[in-house]
């Protein structure tokens, strides 16, 4: 399904543990890390696409997470050139999407990434929560700062953090040094 602007209808997602960390995953058979995300079927309203690319590409479902807060409107960005697709119709210039910040209520043991039936992440970890912004692609950054810019305040408020603010671009953006990193074969 793709908008008449050309943007295919997305949901991101923001998954949060205890400890004021974030789940960032690696896409499979590629050196990409980035947050669970996916496309909305026409039928689905944002949050119910959350939770079936969350049970998909995590292995969680609804009982495993509790929801705190949801971007408002569409946030967009653009695919870069060489990933346009102008053979087909119509034509995905990039994408739109509604973020869902998660806190994690159970262990992570449920944490399964080959869950569905074409896994999407092969190793996953938790970060610190701006690590994300300094190190997803460059075509998404954009994104998933203003994703986190939002964020921020409900995990200030939840967890009784200061969290700063959006490290300035190239820097590390936190600690590389994932606290826990789980491996799933694919």
């Amino acid at each position: 399904m793709i908008d008449v602007d050309g943007y295919r209808p997305n949901v991101g997602i923001v998954l949060l543990n205890a400890d004021g960390q974030l789940f960032w995953a690696r896409r499979i058979n590629r050196d990409g890390w980035q947050f669970p995300q996916g496309g909305m079927r026409t039928d689905e309203t944002p949050l119910e696409a959350m939770y079936r690319e969350l049970e998909e590409e995590t292995g969680l479902a609804a009982h495993h997470v509790e929801v705190v807060g949801a971007t408002h409107g569409w946030l967009r960005y653009r695919l870069p050139q060489r990933y346009v697709r102008r053979h087909q119709r119509p034509t995905c210039i990039g994408q739109k999407q509604v973020w869902f910040l998660l806190k994690l209520v159970g262990g992570e043991e449920a944490l399964k990434l080959d869950a569905g039936d074409k896994p999407e992440f092969d190793i996953w970890r938790w970060v610190d929560f701006w690590y994300p912004a300094a190190h997803v692609v460059n075509f998404k950054r954009d994104v998933y700062e203003r994703a986190l810019r939002h964020f921020a305040p409900l995990v200030e408020g939840l967890l009784s953090v200061e969290l700063g603010s959006v490290p300035p671009r190239g820097a590390s953006g936190g600690s590389s040094k994932p606290v826990r990193e789980g491996y799933e074969a694919a």
